[in-house]
This record gives C-alpha cells, structure tokens and sequence, in this order.
C-alpha cells in the first residue's frame, strides 16, 4: 500500500462506513460503494437500537476491545448535538445460580477481575427495582452501569455525513459486479451498470450479503461465512412507565439458554423491542421469507407470558427480521485475502459486531494497510475453520 493509496470500500453498514472514514482519515482517497439507499433499509444496522455491552463470558480479547469502545461512544456523545448512545446500564439475568463456565458467571467474575463496578443480581433486587420483570424465575444475574443502547440507524447516518464531509466519494445504488484483477492482483471493480473504477486495494464489507457476493464472484470463501435471520418485534406496552429505562435496562433474559434480549421504551418511538440472538434461520438478504413467522411469533408470546407477564398481550406493531453475516466460530473477519493481493474483507459481524463501531474503522483500515492489531490473530484469515457451536458465549443455539 502506497502512503496516500485509492481504497474502494463495498458496502456502507457499520464496517464499510467506519472503515472508509478511517482511511479517509489516514490520508488515503476512497470511494465507497453500496447497492441500496442510504442507509440501506435491508442492512442489520438500520434499525433503532442495537446492544452496547461489554459482557463476552470469559472472552478477555473482546472485552478489553469494549473498554476503549465505550470510551469512544462517550466521547462521539460529547461532540454531537444530541446524544446516539444511551447509557441505561445493562442487565444478564439467570434461571439458576451463575456458574463458572457459564455466560453470565464468567462474565461477572471477568468484570470484577478486570475492575469494572459490575453489581451481582438476586431475585429480590430484581423484583425491587425492575417490577415488569417476573422475580421468580430470574434468581441470579449481573448488573453492569456502563453499557445500554445506540439508535443504530441514526449513529449510520450520521457516519454517512460525516464520511462525505471528510472526502469519502458516495456511490450509492451501485452494485459489485466483479473485481478487476491485473496480475494476480484485485486491482479494482466492475459495477452492475458496466461502471470501473480502478484502485490500489478493494475492502469488502457487505455484511449479510458477503457470501453471496463472494458465492457470485467464485471465491472459495464465501462457504466460511452464512446469512442468518433473527426475529425482531416492537411492542406497545400498556403501562409505558414500567419499560422506561430507570425502570427497564438493556437486559438478556437468561440469553445463552432463551436467546431472548431487549430494551428499555425508545425515547420517540415509545415501544419496547424484543429480539432473538439464537440460531435463527439461513437465508439470503433479499428473501421472500425475510419475515417473522407464525411460531417465532408464538414463541415470544411464551417468553412474555413467563418473563414479562405485563407484555403478554401487548400489542406487536411491527418486526423485522435482521440478518446476521455469521462465521463460523463467531469472531469477526477483518482480514486481507493471501490468496488475493489488493483484497480485504471486514465483515462476519455474526449479530455482535454494531457495538464496536468506534473501533471496527481502525481495525478496517489497518488491514487494508496491512498493519497487525491486538486481535488481528481473532479476525485473522481463516477459511478451514468449521465449528459446531459459535464461541460468542451469549449466543443461544439449540433448544430452549
């Protein structure tokens, strides 16, 4: 890579956005590609929240890479007229006593170790101070003060102005037809209107898309990475004040055995949003069966009646089923391609990589330059790895 190099960036969710304003940041020109309007209403990120937390069980890599996460969140708050990021606190409870080895326990004991002001939780404090909770079948958990939610899609768009006021040149509503290789090496693009742009290297970020793209393009990779659709709900509760954050936090509910977690009442849109973090469905971005089923519907009906017995029979006004580009193992791939000079990918979010927005650009950037990173052996290059379970300890798969 040359000191002032042309990078084309495919793909404006959080990892190509993040990443073009870093290199744009680090002196490089950059041209930033996307297929849908901005932010793309299909994308992952474009929705009204999304989790900012710093519990990975026993994972230390990913928690020291959310202590200077959340520092930035704060900071991005400081400088903007209205706060993205809302601190409410974030709370993972349990239907048993945590235990080591467990999501919850190793988190906890890892907080404390690490000297976060983490706080243990009983049934008694929860049905104190948390009354839409059901007390009896959460016995034990963990409260954490720093964490809560971003509004995910207004964070996306705001990193949009300012990438184009940095210099990043917007492509919008241009699709990735075919690399251009000169050599051996991706020297460039092709887009489906027959457009090409030349460049010194190609940073693949397409999110959900990416094993598609890749699966289009003949990439041997594209089998190490799957499109996988979550459940997501909105609920009008009848008792908004129950689900007001200082009443509510950002919470799992017992998530490595449910996959159920959620939010406090959003500030303007005023419902309560319920998703899954489980092992949802494989499908590509655009699918016709890109909608929540019947017994996904049924299923949360069941959690609510058991956890939130006020959210029983709350209304649900709207759902949407948000697609996660998973890896196998869970960790991300922000890596370039040995195979392919001139190509990266940053991508494989697997449904917990929004909370790393302010970082994920840094780490973007240094793989385009090839400059190694505290996690760069955790997002490495790694197309043989196939796993039965992800590693991403809060993850739900199986039966519940």
């Amino acid at each position: 890579m040359p000191p002032t190099a042309t990078v084309l960036v495919v793909g404006a969710g959080i990892y190509g956005l993040t990443a073009a304003l870093e290199l744009r940041r680090r002196g490089h020109a950059v041209r930033l590609f996307d297929p849908g309007p901005l932010p793309h209403p299909l994308a992952a990120s474009t929705d009204i929240s999304k989790v900012i937390r710093m519990e990975y069980g026993a994972d230390e890599d990913y928690l020291a890479a959310m202590e200077v996460a959340l520092e930035r969140w704060r900071a991005w708050n400081a400088r903007r007229p209205e706060p993205l990021y809302h601190e409410t606190g974030v709370m993972f409870v349990t239907r048993q006593a945590m235990a080591e080895g467990a999501f919850e326990g190793d988190s906890y004991a890892l907080a404390r170790r690490r000297g976060h002001n983490v706080e243990r939780m009983n049934a008694g404090k929860l049905r104190a101070r948390y009354p839409a909770w059901n007390a009896d079948r959460y016995v034990d958990g963990v409260f954490n003060p720093a964490g809560g939610y971003a509004e995910s899609g207004r964070v996306v768009s705001q990193i949009i102005t300012e990438a184009q006021a940095a210099g990043v040149t917007l492509h919008e509503r241009q699709a990735l037809a075919a690399l251009l290789e000169t050599g051996g090496r991706v020297t460039g693009l092709r887009t489906a209107s027959g457009e090409t742009f030349e460049g010194d290297a190609v940073l693949l970020a397409a999110g959900s898309w990416t094993p598609h793209l890749l699966r289009a393009l003949g990439h041997p990779a594209a089998s190490a990475f799957r499109s996988t659709g979550m459940p997501v709900f909105h609920l009008k509760p009848s008792d908004p004040r129950l689900f007001e954050a200082e009443r509510f936090p950002v919470y799992g509910a017992d998530i490595s055995h449910t996959g159920y977690y959620g939010f406090p009442l959003h500030p303007t849109a005023g419902v309560v949003k319920i998703a899954n973090h489980g092992d949802g469905r494989e499908m590509p971005p655009e699918s016709k069966e890109r909608v929540v089923t019947a017994e996904e519907t049924a299923q949360l009906r069941t959690f609510l009646a058991d956890t939130f017995p006020a959210l029983a029979d709350a209304p649900i006004v709207y759902t949407r089923v948000c697609l996660y580009c998973d890896t196998w193992d869970g960790h991300f791939w922000i890596a370039a391609d040995p195979e392919r000079p001139g190509l990266v990918l940053s991508t494989g979010g697997s449904g917990h990589g929004f909370k790393f927005a302010p970082v994920l650009g840094d780490w973007g950037a240094d793989a385009v330059e090839g400059r190694a990173h505290a996690y760069s052996h955790k997002f490495r290059w790694r197309p043989e790895v196939r796993m039965e379970k992800t590693e991403e300890a809060a993850r739900f798969q199986g039966e519940a």
